[in-house]
């Protein structure tokens, strides 16, 4: 008793220490004062993005036809924590770096704090829409892709309306145009910068210990950034066509995050090129050339994603079913080898009872009534039973795990299937059935185990005489089937639907016979089909229900 205590006094001592443990240690990135770096680098990031933007992305004076400032700061926040505190210290330092950017940028001052305001409320709406609806927040699968970019598509809906609501009242500028602008440039930048965040993982980080890997995306990367200077710089060359392909590239040989990658290149060229006068589109109205880039992108390249995404889930689902694969052959070499030690554990005992049974019978043992010699030669019955079924596990164990060894040689298999007959009809269960040999053709020759043929056929002979007595015969064939000989057990019972068919050979499956009079075991079948394979052969059935079932079997013939 007085150990017990002591155990549980520990464990409630541990208890309390795991609980004080928890209490004085903070979840991950839940206090923003403990966690700052990412933050703030964060809004030194946003700062610069919008200088850029602004800069060299502006469309009509006031709203960029590239916003990527949003989506990095919803990339960040969302890897990075969350909670309330953590949340609030991260939203100050965006607005922060989004309103010194404003600034920087030459915006005055009342239309930075309504552009910072609108870039603030956008954010903070894709944050808590991916959070709420984003499984995990994974891009890598056509779901969470589809959510995400539909995410994307939504969060700046609002900013747009009162961004374009602002500088048609301050500006005079058209309201329909300047949401069109606001909307597609900040939804492509949430689409494109957001893919790249979402997906890095750090496995991706393996490619710069992979000489030839990253070689591959260097120079990918290469084709791509001199295919879109071709054809968003002064060039404007007209070699549109080899985007699409490179991108696709991309996806096929690094999934999402080199599709998004190359997407983050042929975007960022693609709308700095337009704006600045260059590439397709050059002819137009800068407003025009602002839509017609951004179409470009979400219509043009943006689906290869989907394809990326769609070439992820099956990778995953490969790994799963390989992974699933392992786990059933691990599974099945520990059946097999409890199998093993199951059947031997039971072989030695077993074979006392047998030699008890038949002194007892025998009157070794002292006097008997005729009904203990009935009772002994029960006991022996049932314990020959369970001996011939420990041979067939341990052959089963042997089968799948590799150990047993055929000796194939030219057999007669003529002499075989005689051999069957007559150690069929010295069984009790034969009265009153004919069994008939029939071969078909002259030397009928297989490369085959004796032993093991005459075991497999004694198999599906003894199945034919249990389940298929009814029909009062069973018929042993062999014949040639071009270069291989055929042997066939048929009987004339009730025969087997396609169900059961299909299930035949699995093992310790009696197809719902378990409970009937017919004694079996259900791993005849299991262990015929893997000893036939060993002998380079096949096996299979031939049924119809209520005519009777012929079983086969083919091997290679001499």
């Amino acid at each position: 008793m007085s150990r017990a205590l002591q155990r549980s006094e520990v464990a409630l001592e541990a208890s309390a220490k795991g609980t004080v443990g928890v209490e004085a240690k903070a979840p991950p990135n839940a206090d923003f004062f403990r966690q700052p770096l990412a933050p703030i680098l964060t809004a030194l990031g946003v700062a610069v993005l919008v200088v850029l933007a602004i800069s060299f992305a502006r469309a009509n004076g006031l709203i960029a036809g590239l916003w990527g400032a949003g989506g990095l700061a919803m990339a960040a926040w969302l890897r990075s924590g969350r909670g309330l505190q953590y949340d609030l210290g991260f939203g100050v330092l965006v607005a922060a770096g989004v309103f010194a950017g404003e600034i920087l940028a030459g915006n005055t001052l009342w239309l930075s704090a309504v552009f910072t305001l609108s870039n603030v409320l956008e954010i903070v709406l894709a944050v808590l829409l991916a959070r709420r609806l984003l499984t995990g927040l994974h891009v890598d699968s056509v779901h969470g892709l589809a959510r995400f970019l539909t995410i994307c598509a939504i969060a700046p809906v609002p900013a747009a309306l009162l961004a374009s609501g602002t500088v048609a009242n301050l500006a005079g500028q058209d309201f329909i145009e300047a949401f069109r602008i606001w909307w597609g440039g900040h939804a492509l930048g949430f689409a494109v910068i957001g893919v790249v965040g979402l997906s890095l993982r750090k496995a991706h980080l393996k490619l710069l210990k992979q000489p030839a890997r990253l070689a591959e995306g260097v120079g990918l990367g290469l084709l791509l950034s001199g295919a879109c200077y071709a054809l968003f710089s002064h060039l404007s060359m007209p070699f549109g066509f080899l985007l699409l392909p490179l991108i696709l590239l991309a996806a096929v040989r690094f999934r999402v995050i080199g599709a998004a990658w190359a997407l983050l290149v042929v975007t960022v060229m693609a709308i700095g090129g337009t704006m600045a006068g260059h590439g397709p589109y050059h002819q137009f109205a800068i407003e025009d050339r602002a839509l017609l880039a951004q179409l470009l992108v979400l219509l043009g390249y943006m689906p290869i994603l989907l394809v990326a995404a769609l070439l992820e889930e099956r990778d995953q689902l490969m790994q799963r079913a390989k992974d699933g694969r392992l786990r059933a052959e691990r599974a099945s070499a520990a059946k097999s080898r409890l199998l093993a030690n199951v059947a031997h554990e039971i072989k030695s005992p077993i074979g006392g009872v047998i030699g008890i049974g038949e002194l007892w019978a025998g009157g070794h043992l002292g006097k008997v009534s005729d009904s203990q010699v009935e009772m002994a030669q029960m006991l022996v019955k049932t314990s020959r039973q369970i001996e011939a079924l420990t041979h067939d596990l341990l052959d089963v164990a042997r089968a799948e795990a590799g150990a047993v060894k055929v000796d194939l040689r030219p057999t007669e298999v003529s002499g075989v299937l005689e051999d069957v007959r007559r150690s069929m009809m010295l069984l009790p269960e034969a009265k009153g059935l004919r069994i008939d040999v029939i071969a078909d053709g002259d030397a009928l020759v297989a490369m085959a185990d004796s032993q093991r043929l005459t075991q497999v056929v004694g198999n599906l002979a003894n199945n034919a005489m249990k389940y298929g007595a009814s029909g009062g015969v069973v018929i042993l064939r062999a014949e040639w089937r071009g270069d291989r000989i055929r042997i066939e057990v048929t009987d004339r019972g009730p025969g087997l639907s396609e169900e059961k068919q299909a299930q035949l050979f699995e093992p310790f499956n009696r197809l719902g016979l378990d409970r009937s009079s017919v004694e079996g075991h259900g791993v005849g079948l299991t262990l015929a089909k893997r000893l036939v394979e060993l002998q380079g052969g096949d096996i299979g059935v031939h049924s119809v229900a209520g005519q009777g079932a012929t079983f086969w079997v083919e091997l290679p013939g001499v």
